[in-house]
């Protein structure tokens, strides 16, 4: 597998998790935990789209 392909699953990896803590954050009944889920949902949200950046995953666009 290239190295484009693992960040590209990665990546989706990603989307998978922030999509489940983003339902957990849905039924979650204390607002403070609501919304400590949503910040870390952001996060990996975050890191995910920096991740799938073109030029990163260790290409030389050269």
């Amino acid at each position: 597998m290239s190295v484009a392909g693992e960040s590209g699953d990665r990546a989706q990896q990603m989307r998978a998790q922030v999509q489940k803590i983003e339902q957990a954050a849905e039924r979650a009944s204390d607002p403070a935990e609501r919304q400590r889920l949503k910040d870390k949902a952001r996060r990996i949200e975050e890191q995910s789209k920096k991740e799938s950046e073109p030029g990163r995953g260790g290409i030389d666009p050269m």
